[in-house]
């Protein structure tokens, strides 16, 4: 069994940082890609941040320069520092760990940015 466990979220000011964690537990094994994704109320669920294997990243245009995804293969933890936020960041943030026998969900955490 495998869990994703998400931490970090909260209530930040506008212009402030927060930095997620989600840590994978259980029998999983040769991870590939590690993603952030978020849904805000009354919307789709969006991409905002991958990192692969080899630790190439990618980033949703709108977080692009403020959002920093990273990855610690030792402990299967993905992190993402998000600094510079606003109002509309504001959103329960899901990570997903691509591995070669899965493709697992965190449960959510949410982010509010107040203005």
């Amino acid at each position: 069994q495998v869990q994703l466990v998400e931490s970090g979220g909260g209530l930040v000011q506008a212009g402030g940082s927060l930095r997620l964690s989600c840590a994978a537990s259980g029998s999983i094994f040769s991870i590939l890609n590690m993603y952030w994704y978020r849904q805000a109320s009354g919307k789709q669920r969006e991409a905002v941040a991958l990192i692969t294997s080899s630790g190439n990243t990618n980033y949703a245009d709108s977080v692009k320069g403020r959002f920093t995804i990273s990855r610690d293969n030792a402990k299967n933890t993905v992190y993402l520092q998000m600094n510079s936020l606003k109002p509309e960041d504001t959103a329960v943030y899901y990570c997903r760990v691509l591995a070669a026998k899965g493709d697992y969900w965190g449960q959510g955490t949410q982010v509010t940015v107040a203005s």
